[in-house]
């Protein structure tokens, strides 16, 4: 029964680690061709272009954002009690609610732009945001396909499907910014503001990307899905199971499954845009010229944005793997296994969210100016001011995916309700009062992601009667990731010294702070040999540690 437990735990840990590692490296070739495309952009076309995604991610969280995690969480369920043709049939009411819910956003989108871009102060983004809304219809088919192979359990086709999205999506968003920066200039030549309008035509180049990467990925899913069909159709009719859900049964399900998700994601979700519309006129009320609070937001959507984004995603990547994995343990009343997966996901988790704060607040000036070519102190700040948000965030993500998989949907609503009032007064506070200007922003971030973490442990303990495990999980990865600072930035300094060269000194430093981390955590007992081997390539990596009598 132990070992039994022990390879569904295992088989757990390697699909999350599947779309976890998948989308490292969709952020990874996202910063790649975020470089030349904020280039092509600058800090205002940057700022047009993150005003867009703002109000197309608000569409999209409340038309489909929900779809995968939902259906992935109902598809296990049922396929846990051998009800595979229910489970199929959760898939097409979905693919049906995805069509209608994709279709209404994509129409308020592309029939309503200007007077959405008006709201946040940025009319400039009106071409970018018309160029997503057709985007909106296919992510939302794209989420059904995705979350009904998570919810069989096999995690493949989404990593597969989030590689190819981001490779389309970065070779036509540089190409396509490129080519309509120049049309641009050209159409503002003609009325007297060329660079205004060039800008403002690259930032709907860069948009255009999202919707070929998003159409590609489409394409691909459904390809797997006919190939896959056969054989679970096969398995359809061999299922006894019964009753068979009607089809308004289904979208029953659906819906009140649906709704707290949504809810959820969208107040979770929702701060961003929030916090543009309160900086944006708000600064501006207070004096700051429109091209200051321009440079600011573009910066902070442009660089800090992304830099931070990149290991959060991982807790995003886990937390949808681990949704399925956690439904069916509960649903089958194994509390223990629940429990150990929680665990298990926190764990891995914080294993890399800590080393990757460390790294960021330490390195922060040094990654810019190599990435970015960046070497304001403005950036710098920003970037180490933020720094500590990926541990939050890293742990509330993770926190509400354990509650919607024990079946307490509504309750990371109304912890995400409390955090964004809460969110909102700190910001106001800190704009209003201590004039903080951008950085009112990025504090009010962390706060809010330090909120959703107290309040969704809280309810977890509650229901679960969990009790986080707090020494391996958080202290030993935050001592290793003190020291492996403590040596990154002595090393970096000492190579800066003597040869002045950023690039190569930064990615020399990076790589001794990977050593020094592993090193530290091994030494320091923060994950055992049981654990490794669970990790993809974990044998691998055991095998080096033997070596040199580290384990």
């Amino acid at each position: 029964m132990a070992g039994k437990r022990r390879n569904k735990n295992s088989d757990f840990l390697v699909q999350g680690s599947i779309l976890a590692i998948a989308s490292i490296v969709s952020r990874i070739i996202g910063l790649v061709y975020r470089i030349p495309l904020t280039n092509i952009l600058g800090n205002d076309g940057n700022n047009y272009y993150g005003t867009a995604y703002d109000i197309y991610n608000i569409l999209l969280l409340i038309s489909s954002y929900s779809l995968p995690l939902a259906v992935s969480k109902l598809v296990a369920a049922r396929l846990s009690a051998g009800e595979k043709v229910n489970a199929f049939r959760i898939f097409k009411g979905a693919f049906v609610f995805a069509l209608v819910t994709g279709s209404a956003a994509s129409f308020v989108v592309f029939f309503f732009a200007d007077r959405l871009t008006v709201l946040l102060a940025t009319p400039q983004s009106y071409l970018a945001l018309k160029v997503l809304g057709p985007t909106l219809l296919i992510v939302a088919i794209m989420g059904v396909v995705r979350g009904f192979f998570q919810g069989m359990g096999t995690m493949v086709p989404s990593a597969m499907s989030q590689i190819i999205e981001q490779i389309v999506n970065a070779v036509v968003s540089v190409a396509a910014a490129y080519v309509m920066f120049n049309m641009g200039l050209r159409a503002g030549a003609l009325i007297g503001n060329a660079e205004g309008k060039a800008e403002e035509y690259a930032a709907a180049g860069g948009t255009l990307g999202t919707g070929a990467g998003a159409a590609v990925a489409l394409i691909f899913l459904l390809l797997v899905f006919m190939l896959f069909y056969a054989r679970f159709k096969a398995g359809m009719r061999r299922d006894r199971s019964r009753p068979v859900e009607s089809y308004s049964t289904v979208f029953y399900i659906l819906v009140i499954t649906i709704i707290p998700v949504l809810l959820s994601t969208t107040v979770y979700n929702i701060s961003s845009i929030l916090d543009q519309g309160f900086f944006k006129n708000i600064a501006l009320a207070q004096g700051y010229s429109e091209e200051v609070v321009s440079d600011w937001w573009g910066i902070f959507v442009g660089k800090y944005k992304i830099l931070v984004n990149l290991p959060i995603a991982l807790a995003s990547a886990l937390a949808a793997s681990a949704v399925p994995s956690i439904t069916a343990a509960f649903t089958s009343g194994d509390v223990r296994l629940t429990k150990q997966k929680i665990a298990s996901s926190m764990r891995f988790i914080m294993l890399l969210a800590f080393p990757c704060t460390a790294g960021l607040f330490v390195l922060a000036g040094p990654i810019l100016t190599l990435l970015f070519g960046d070497s304001s102190s403005t950036a710098a700040h920003m970037l180490m001011a933020g720094a500590i948000s990926v541990v939050f965030y890293s742990i509330s993500t993770l926190s509400n995916a354990a509650l919607q998989g024990i079946d307490r949907m509504s309750q990371p609503v109304k912890n995400a309700l409390i955090s964004l009032v809460l969110h909102l007064l700190l910001l106001l506070g800190m704009m209003y009062v201590l004039n903080m200007n951008i950085y009112a922003v990025i504090w009010a971030n962390t706060f809010f992601a330090l909120f959703m973490c107290v309040l969704n442990s809280m309810s977890i303990r509650k229901y679960l009667r969990y009790n986080q495990e707090i020494v391996r999980t958080f202290v030993i990865p935050c001592i290793c990731s003190v020291i492996m600072g403590g040596v990154v930035f002595g090393f970096y300094k000492l190579t800066i010294n003597l040869c002045g060269i950023n690039s190569l000194c930064t990615v020399f430093a990076i790589a001794v702070g990977v050593v020094v981390y592993t090193l530290a955590i091994v030494l320091l007992k923060g994950v055992t040999r049981e654990e490794i081997l669970e990790f993809p390539g974990g044998g691998r990596i055991v095998g080096i540690l033997a070596k040199f009598r580290l384990m």
